[in-house]
């Protein structure tokens, strides 16, 4: 087997790895279309299935408890997100259960919390790092731009493309590091956005396929999910990267450990001595200049190949 070949088989195991519990989702979805157990619909019974999930990947310490935290985070927005949309028409849960809250089932929220869950497993499995993080300034304000919008696109003007052009500015130098077969590679951080975005959007079809929700062009029958919804994941997937990577900053912050080489933080080897033990990633984001220190840290301690 090559040496691309392995790398690209570790690559997908790892990956494969970090989609533990979004695969669990829509295995529930799926058995739940076959199975039915007396008194208990269908809903109630994925809720279930998500929490026991969820809870043995606790106790196995497959996740830990700062992303458990980070999924209920992540299970509350997507719950109101829901609950507005689902309202305003945008999709529906047809189906009855005992979990809704209006119209809303409670495990719906775990589909949003599902995409942070394979962003903190990733971040562990592929040790991802970032170079040239924008400044905290401007990242915080458009994360909460992005996520606002998904609201008021109701009632004013839709600025998802006038987001998504910042976005592509804002993060023009960025680049997320990962681990590939004990290789270090590299690629545009917005890359990667748009391709986990339409990753999901793939599973999206899948989801409204196996009837877990439907859109108003769905009722009668399944149909592709619009195409124009990549552009939602795909800035849905931008604020749940967001959260993910400043919270590991401002767990840095908190950890004040000078010297690690190394950590589920982020720190690149070398960077943290003598800095506040900020990750090196994001300690640049402070002058919003070049951190040319931290390039040359990334080339001389990774063998970074684009």
């Amino acid at each position: 087997m090559s040496t691309n070949i392995r790398q690209l088989v570790d690559f997908a195991i790892r990956q494969s790895l970090s989609c533990i519990f979004p695969i669990t989702i829509f295995a529930a979805l799926a058995l739940t279309r076959v199975i039915c157990l007396p008194g208990l619909p269908r809903y109630d019974l994925i809720l279930i299935i998500c929490l026991l999930v969820q809870f043995l990947m606790y106790r196995s310490r497959l996740e830990s408890a700062d992303e458990l935290k980070v999924i209920a985070v992540f299970h509350v927005a997507g719950l109101i997100l829901e609950l507005f949309k689902t309202n305003m028409g945008s999709w529906s849960y047809p189906e009855p259960a005992y979990s809704k809250i209006v119209t809303v089932p409670l495990y719906s929220g775990f589909m949003y919390a599902s995409v942070a869950s394979y962003m903190c497993q990733a971040w562990r499995r592929l040790d991802l790092d970032l170079t040239s993080w924008p400044s905290h300034n401007l990242v915080y304000p458009l994360g909460a731009l992005i996520y606002i919008n998904f609201f008021s696109e109701h009632y004013m003007f839709d600025l998802r493309y006038v987001l998504i052009a910042s976005v592509f500015i804002l993060f023009l130098r960025t680049r997320v590091l990962f681990t590939a077969g004990e290789v270090r590679r590299s690629m545009p951080l917005s890359l990667a956005f748009i391709a986990i975005g339409f990753l999901v959007w793939v599973a999206e079809n899948i989801g409204t396929y196996l009837s877990g929700w439907q859109y108003p062009h769905q009722a009668d029958t399944w149909r592709i999910v619009h195409s124009a919804k990549i552009t939602s994941w795909f800035l849905l997937v931008i604020v749940s990267f967001i959260f993910v990577a400043e919270l590991k900053y401002v767990k840095a912050k908190l950890a004040k450990r000078p010297g690690a080489a190394r950590s589920s933080a982020g720190y690149l080897p070398g960077s943290a001595p003598g800095d506040d033990a900020c990750p090196g990633y994001l300690r640049q984001s402070q002058t919003g200049k070049r951190d040319d220190r931290a390039e040359e840290l990334v080339g001389q301690y990774r063998r970074i190949q684009p």
